[in-house]
C-alpha cells in the first residue's frame, strides 16, 4: 500500500459520511495501522484568541478562526511552516504538531503561516482504502499555498476544479485542455 501521507482526499458525493460533505482533508499520516487527516475547509467560529484563552489562559491578538479538522475528539493540533516546531513533515514545507510545547511556540511567537485544528479525521485498518475503492474520495496532491489558503470557499473550488479538469483531460484523451471551454 501506498502512502496517502501529503496528499488532500476530496469528498465526493459518493461518500455517504454527512461529517465530509464538501470537504478537503490533508492526510498527515497514512500506513498499515489506518490514517489521520485533518480538515480544511471547516473554519469554526472559535477564534485563535478565545480559544488560548480557554486553553492557556493568556491573552493573544490573533482573531483567525480555529478549524474543526474532523469528527473525532483529539488534543488541539496545528499544520504550519515553522520545521523547528514541526513533529511531522507532512509535505515539503507545511509540518503537523500537537505537542503542548510546539503549539506554544506558534502560538506565543505569531508563527505564520499556520492553522490551529479541534478534532480530526480518522480511519482504522484499511477503512480509508474501503472507502477510496467504493468512490467516496478523490485524491490530489497537497502544497502549501492550498493548506495554507485563507478562503476556504476558495480552496473547495479549486480542487474541483483540478479534479474536474484531470478526469476530462484523462477520459477524453486530451494533451491540453483551456480553463475555459467557451475559448475553445
Amino acid at each position: 500500500m501506498q502512502s496517502l501521507q501529503g496528499q488532500l482526499l476530496i469528498a465526493s458525493p459518493h461518500l455517504p459520511d454527512p461529517n465530509f460533505l464538501r470537504t478537503v482533508v490533508l492526510m498527515v499520516q497514512h500506513d498499515d495501522e489506518g490514517a489521520l487527516g485533518l480538515v480544511l475547509t471547516r473554519p469554526t467560529e472559535l477564534t485563535m484568541a478565545a480559544m488560548w484563552q480557554e486553553v492557556a489562559e493568556e491573552e493573544i491578538e490573533d482573531e483567525s478562526p480555529v478549524f474543526l479538522g474532523g469528527p473525532v475528539q483529539g488534543p488541539l493540533m496545528a499544520l504550519h511552516a515553522y520545521k523547528a516546531a514541526g513533529e511531522i513533515e507532512v509535505l515539503p514545507g507545511v509540518y503537523f504538531s500537537s505537542d503542548k510545547d510546539h503549539l506554544e511556540t506558534l502560538v506565543r511567537q505569531s508563527i505564520e503561516p499556520k492553522r490551529l485544528f479541534i478534532g480530526y479525521s480518522g480511519w482504522g485498518q484499511h477503512q480509508l482504502e474501503a472507502e477510496m475503492d467504493a468512490g467516496g474520495w478523490l485524491l490530489l496532491p497537497a502544497d502549501a499555498e492550498l493548506v495554507f489558503t485563507t478562503d476556504v470557499d476558495r480552496l473547495w473550488k479549486d480542487v474541483t476544479s483540478k479534479i474536474g479538469s484531470d478526469i476530462m483531460r484523462s477520459t477524453l484523451h486530451l494533451k491540453g485542455m483551456p480553463t475555459d471551454p467557451n475559448l475553445n
